[in-house]
C-alpha cells in the first residue's frame, strides 16, 4: 500500500471512529465472503462493517482519542462502526456470532470507554431503546393514573362520610 493510500485509509478510519456512537472489533478469520455479506445486511443501516489493517486502525484510533484498543488489534480484524442504536447492533453481532462461531467479538469502544467482549455481550442483552422508553412511559403513566384516582376518591370519600354523619344524627334524633 502506498504512503498516500495509507494516509487516506487512516483519515477514513479516524472519521469513522469520530462519527460513530460505538465501534465493535471482531475477528473474522474463516468466514466466507458470503457470510460477511450476510453479516453486513443483518446489521442493517445502523452499522457499517469494514475490514481494516491493524496498524492503520491503531493510528486512526489513537488520533481519534481511543487509546485502549491496541491490545484488541491482533489477527484479522473487522470493525463494526455503529451509527444508530448500539444495543441493536450488539445484538446483531452477538446473534451472528452464535450462528457462526468463527466470528469472534474482541471488544470495542462506546462513548470513549473501552469495552471487552463480555461487556459487549451484556450490552446486547439489554432491551432496545424503544422498549426501554415504552416501559418508562408506562411507569410514568401508571403513577399519574394512581395519583388521579387518589384525588378523585377524596370527594367521594367526603360525600360518604357526610352521608354517614347525617344518618347517625337521624338515628340519634337530632
Amino acid at each position: 500500500m502506498a504512503r498516500a493510500d495509507k494516509a487516506t485509509a487512516v483519515a477514513e478510519l479516524k472519521s469513522e471512529f469520530e462519527g460513530s456512537a460505538a465501534a465493535v472489533l471482531t475477528e473474522y478469520r474463516g468466514l466466507t465472503v458470503a457470510q460477511l455479506k450476510e453479516l453486513r445486511t443483518s446489521l442493517g443501516e445502523n452499522a457499517k462493517f469494514a475490514v481494516a489493517k491493524n496498524t492503520l486502525t491503531k493510528i486512526a484510533a489513537n488520533e481519534a482519542g481511543f487509546a485502549g484498543l491496541d491490545d484488541l488489534l491482533t489477527g484479522p480484524t473487522a470493525i463494526a462502526f455503529v451509527n444508530g442504536d448500539v444495543v441493536e447492533a450488539a445484538k446483531g453481532l452477538r446473534d451472528f456470532a452464535k450462528a457462526n462461531p468463527l466470528l469472534v467479538i474482541k471488544g470495542g469502544v462506546l462513548d470513549g470507554k473501552t469495552m471487552d467482549a463480555t461487556e459487549i455481550t451484556k450490552l446486547a442483552d439489554l432491551e432496545s431503546r424503544e422498549v426501554l422508553l415504552a416501559k418508562l412511559a408506562g411507569a410514568m403513566k401508571a403513577k399519574q393514573s394512581a395519583a388521579a384516582a387518589m384525588l378523585a376518591a377524596l370527594p367521594t370519600n367526603m360525600a360518604q362520610l357526610a352521608d354517614a354523619l347525617r344518618a347517625k344524627r337521624e338515628e340519634a334524633g337530632e
